[in-house]
């Protein structure tokens, strides 16, 4: 593989891809990770600083049941990761986010956890939701083992054989998380409480911490399972093949709980997207690319040819947009293998020549030769959380002219038409969870929650005629106290263009698997495979090294690394 180029990258830059291309569903469903994902920026960190990984704690027995504690040490802090493993039958075994038992539960603890931290976690942790965890505890998270792998994985090793890695592609880990608390919930700290501090600064760090400790923690289980089997049948078990252990990643299943997320967090989301545009207009601003940066892409466009040929999916929307994926990266690598042009003229012709997925894939991947260059970059990714004072000296006029300029797409769309207004944002008395329902098929919608900002704006839209045009808003404001909160999101996206979705998200078509591809593309997700329209499974850390092998040689550009199964 070429060496990594290292040309300085441009600042502030003009030439942004505009927010109505870019803030369309189609389009947000088909990003891809890049080296400002969230996963790619721990990993960085994680060897830039010197972080030092350790499992402190192993008390599990034969039939893998009992409790582990593995550190990440970053320096002036340590990091914890209390996991409990049980047994669970078969049939308790589920996606679903209404599970109430799973294989494995974890959380990640601020600090190192003494005897009576143990005892507490142990009481509360394995029951999830219905117990309570503190402020001492950054996540709450669980795992399921594949149903598929686990018991072929244990057996082979046992029997002093590899599991075989055709059945290992197929799938891409041995345990699947279906939930990773932060922020708050269930008594976990708050977000603020840790944003100062330089090593989880970045979005969902902890979150990603506790992944990739997960990560670790199952495979040491699996190897440690197969070595007391073996044990018990007079047997030597084989030790899991390093490039098969680090091929392995974790699976999740992740539904639309997430998906408001990027409906409820503009700033956010605008601060996440405009700096992936930024660091895609600095690029396309070198007139003059390195012959070695151009060929790292051709080396990392056959790469994901080869990958893409394992990718799985029942689902025929993502059928339909792999193949795609596929026939692009052939005429990607076409074009690159054709001589070294520009990275504004690849970019160009691929919005004619290319699907939205080898487009967004293309972004993502020319990126990588300057991944080093985006930190400061990538700094930009986080925003304070205080809340939008509504400007209420701004005129009637001005509002009007700012809905002109974010929102013709709302104010164009027939709202009275009952397929613009098919579904229902609400949130379930069982699980707190968000949820999707019919309109006119469900007894949902005094329940509703705002989440459709285009309907909303275009009410206030069709209200403000009747206003002067010198009149403050903060008079429209409190004669109209219903549409505060659109009048609020105008001002917001007046001055954070990226963080509004320029789609109806209450529509009879609209597809929620997009908002998911969109969020978990910036976490760092890959093997994207939606099981439905409302939720996916995804696959993360697949081919990052586990934490005793991270290093400066090994973690660079890890998503790129081909696993035994994906043509190695």
């Amino acid at each position: 593989m070429a060496k990594r180029a290292s040309p300085p990258l441009a600042g502030a830059m003009s030439g942004l891809r505009p927010p109505s291309k870019v803030m369309r569903l189609e389009r947000m469903g088909c990003f891809h990770a890049s080296p400002l994902s969230f996963m790619r920026q721990l990993t960085a960190r994680a060897v830039r600083d010197d972080w030092q990984f350790s499992i402190a704690d192993w008390q599990v027995d034969a039939q893998g049941v009992g409790h582990a504690v593995l550190r990440a040490q970053t320096g002036a802090r340590t990091y914890s990761l209390v996991a409990f493993f049980h047994d669970l039958p078969d049939e308790l075994r589920s996606d679903r986010v209404i599970a109430t038992a799973w294989d494995a539960t974890f959380t990640l603890f601020d600090g190192v956890p003494d005897a009576a931290d143990l005892a507490r976690l142990a009481a509360n942790v394995p029951v999830q939701e219905a117990g309570r965890i503190s402020e001492t505890e950054l996540t709450l998270s669980r795992a399921n083992r594949s149903v598929r792998l686990w018991e072929k994985v244990v057996s082979a090793l046992a029997s002093g054989q590899q599991p075989d890695t055709g059945e290992l592609g197929e799938v891409g880990y041995l345990m699947r998380t279906t939930a990773v608390y932060g922020s708050g919930k269930f008594g976990a700290a708050d977000y603020e409480t840790i944003s100062t501090r330089a090593e989880v600064a970045a979005p969902f760090q902890a979150e990603m911490l506790t992944v990739y400790l997960i990560r670790w923690a199952v495979t040491e289980l699996v190897q440690h399972m197969a070595r007391a089997r073996a044990a018990a049948q007079g047997t030597k078990a084989a030790t899991l093949d390093p490039d098969i252990a680090r091929g392995l990643g974790i699976g999740n299943s992740t539904g639309l709980g997430m998906a408001p997320f990027l409906m409820t967090h503009p700033k956010l989301i605008n601060a996440w997207i405009s700096a992936r545009e930024t660091a895609l207009a600095s690029v396309r601003a070198q007139n003059d690319p390195d012959p070695e940066a151009w060929a790292l892409v051709l080396t990392l466009a056959q790469i994901m040819s080869a990958k893409v040929a394992t990718w799985r999916t029942d689902h025929p929307r993502q059928q339909v947009r792999d193949a795609g994926l596929g026939d692009d990266l052939v005429r990607i690598i076409t074009r690159l293998d054709a001589g070294v042009t520009t990275w504004d003229a690849l970019i160009d012709w691929a919005e004619t020549a290319l699907t939205l997925e080898g487009q967004e894939w293309l972004v993502s991947a020319i990126l990588e030769p300057y991944a080093a260059q985006l930190e400061e970059i990538a700094a930009e990714m986080s925003v304070p959380t205080e809340a939008h004072r509504i400007n209420g000296q701004m005129t009637v006029g001005a509002l009007k002219a700012l809905i002109a300029h974010h929102y013709p797409w709302a104010v164009a769309i027939d709202w009275a038409a009952a397929e613009a207004q098919a579904r229902v944002w609400y949130t379930s008395a069982e699980k707190l969870e968000p949820r999707l329902g019919e309109r006119c098929e469900e007894p949902v919608e005094d329940y509703e929650q705002p989440l459709a900002p285009g309907r909303d704006i275009a009410k206030l839209h069709a209200m403000l005629p009747a206003w002067p045009e010198d009149a403050p808003v903060a008079a429209f404001a409190l004669a109209n106290p219903a549409l505060r909160h659109a009048l609020r999101r105008v001002q917001i996206i007046a001055e954070h263009p990226f963080g509004e979705i320029q789609d109806n998200t209450i529509a009879a078509d609209m597809m929620p698997i997009d908002l998911l591809r969109a969020k978990l593309s910036f976490f760092g997700a890959q093997r994207f495979d939606p099981r439905s329209d409302r939720w996916v499974r995804i696959c993360m850390f697949a081919g990052a090294p586990l934490p005793p092998d991270l290093s400066a040689q090994s973690e660079c550009r890890w998503p790129y690394w081909q696993a035994p199964w994906e043509g190695a």
